[in-house]
């Protein structure tokens, strides 16, 4: 029942939201890279790693007013990684914030606002699923619709989140992911947490280093009817190795 945060994320904003004044934004010097108004569900990933080669990154910090939440992104996940590296450099987060809060579940962010951003162009990513990337607690992973929608699990451009989840027994994990867990996965749920459910349904690419206690206030955040923080919480995202 925990996969309806990340269903239909094109539809989660909700209607009674305001985008953030933007007149204020400063706006970054052009970043090098594919013009993101050019890129579609067919030409993305090459465009992705041909930038991914050219310009490497490996660790990207997110400020909020909340603190800093410092993120490791994987190297075998790399459309996903060259991509959040691309957005970050261009700049297109930092006119975000995070729209969906659910406690000890997870919180999503990336939306697009700003007067720049707005004019996004939604091209989607493969899925890149890992066995020894899962959804433990602070695990980064990418939204995407639902399957109905979208058969071959694409994932948003955009739209990211991070796990939260709690700790459980492991017959609790197993009975949620539907599936045989792998030892370390057992361990890591009843010793961390996180969600088993979404595992092989969403890309995971990357993880908390620093800054989850960051990411455990976000989701304790008061919200509204439609999980969106009644305080928002914007962000501003650059990469720092």
């Amino acid at each position: 029942m925990n996969r309806f945060l990340f269903i239909g994320l094109a539809l989660l904003v909700a209607c009674n939201q305001t985008p953030p004044p933007t007149a204020a934004s400063a706006a970054k010097p052009t970043a090098p890279g594919p013009d993101l108004a050019t890129l579609a569900d067919s030409t993305a990933p090459a465009a992705l790693l041909a930038y991914g080669k050219q310009y490497p990154g490996s660790e990207v910090l997110i400020k909020t007013r909340l603190g800093n939440i410092r993120v490791k992104l994987y190297d075998d996940t790399p459309i996903h990684k060259a991509n959040f590296l691309l957005l970050a450099r261009k700049g297109v987060f930092d006119e975000t914030m995070f729209n969906r809060v659910v406690k000890n579940f997870a919180v999503q962010g990336g939306q697009t606002y700003g007067a720049r951003t707005i004019r996004l162009k939604r091209y989607r990513l493969p899925p890149e699923f890992r066995a020894e990337h899962f959804h433990r607690k602070g695990a980064l992973g990418m939204a995407r619709y639902d399957d109905e929608q979208n058969p071959g699990h694409l994932s948003s451009n955009t739209d990211f989140y991070f796990v939260v989840g709690e700790k459980m027994a492991p017959f609790q994990s197993q009975a949620m992911a539907g599936r045989k867990l792998t030892p370390a996965q057992t361990k890591a749920y009843a010793t961390v947490g996180g969600v088993p459910s979404l595992d092989g349904k969403y890309t995971v690419f990357g993880e908390v280093i620093e800054g989850q206690d960051v990411v455990d206030k976000i989701s304790n955040e008061p919200v509204e009817s439609d999980k969106w923080p009644v305080k928002d919480i914007p962000m501003k995202v650059e990469v720092v190795r």
